[in-house]
């Protein structure tokens, strides 16, 4: 069997990862995370220096007390 060998174009992943599209399907996965911690979590996606993130965190005293308590939010990740 031949070996295959893969080249990657770097700037053309760069704006892949950096791009509007790449943006939305962070912000629906972590939308959807959000959905299942219920009240008093956010969503915050940002564009950063090499990729787009979304970042979800307690807003209210009681879900940092929870998520504090119970790790809610690493657990709505599995």
């Amino acid at each position: 069997m031949a070996k295959l060998k893969v080249t990657l174009n770097r700037a053309g992943v760069r704006e892949l990862l950096r791009s509007d599209e790449m943006l939305a399907i962070c912000t629906e996965h972590a939308g959807k995370i959000q959905a299942r911690l219920g009240d008093g979590y956010a969503v915050s996606p940002h564009r950063g220096k090499n990729r787009v993130n979304a970042s979800i965190f307690a807003e209210t005293p009681q879900a940092r007390r929870e998520n504090a308590e119970n790790n809610t939010i690493l657990k709505a990740l599995k």
